[in-house]
């Protein structure tokens, strides 16, 4: 690795992926999709939802985003279990998500590309999970080995997915992602809210300034690792197992 400081852009993403999970969430177990295909349908098709108050979800993925989507699940009355890398506080270790999968309604990935995440999701994988459980993916794109993915769902091994990242962007439109029951879409926005580039301009502004000045930056990646390593994991989580 080079001398050079690389810094990502943390405090900019973190709230508006989190809210995009609350939404997922929300949709699918209300069945928002189905309601909008019967309406253009024209059908009146009456049926009952599913309640998330007291549902239990996975958080994979110890970082600023997957805390954030932590908080904001809890507020909904959701169960969560956030595993990282390691296990400290009221953080999983990786040797648990097998255990936390298996039980859960909901798994939500939001882990970093690295050695260990690559191709993590995989049939092995969801075969652990239950029929009624559903997948979210707003992490890497890559950390999905996506042919096992449409296997799973074609074969209707849980309930559903959503993805927002893909191992090769944009989709392309032979895809069979496109075609897949179950399957919700959507083109890498999760985090892109309005605004968001001013945002962004304003942080590098800031760091730009520290440096000029020889302060020590913020939001510096651990190159070896691929991340930012969290060095405050002060329990604000409040995870449950």
């Amino acid at each position: 690795a080079s001398d050079t400081v690389l810094t990502n852009a943390r405090g900019i993403f973190e709230r508006p992926i989190a809210e995009y999970v609350a939404g997922l969430v929300l949709a699918m177990a209300k069945d928002l999709p189905g309601t909008l295909e019967r309406q253009r349908e024209r059908r009146w098709h009456h049926r009952e939802g599913q309640r998330v108050a007291g549902s239990r979800a996975v958080v994979v993925g110890a970082g600023p985003i997957g805390r954030e989507i932590t908080r904001l699940l809890h507020g909904l009355g959701v169960t969560v279990a956030l595993v990282g890398r390691t296990a400290r506080r009221t953080i999983h270790g990786a040797e648990d998500l097998d255990r936390l999968a298996a039980r859960a309604d909901w798994v939500i990935a939001a882990a970093p590309l690295t050695d260990a995440t690559r191709g993590m999701f995989d049939s092995r994988f969801f075969g652990l999970l239950q029929p009624s459980a559903r997948f979210i993916n707003v992490g890497r794109g890559a950390s999905v080995v996506q042919a096992d993915l449409v296997d799973a769902l074609n074969r209707r091994w849980f309930a559903g997915a959503a993805l927002d990242v893909f191992e090769d962007e944009p989709l392309d439109a032979d895809s069979p992602l496109w075609d897949v029951p179950g399957l919700l879409v959507s083109p890498h926005l999760s985090g892109d809210t309005v605004g968001w580039r001013d945002r962004l301009g304003e942080q590098f502004v800031a760091l730009y300034e520290r440096w000029a000045r020889g302060e020590p930056l913020p939001n510096v990646v651990d190159k070896e690792r691929g991340y930012v390593p969290s060095a405050d994991l002060d329990g604000t989580a409040d995870v449950n197992g």
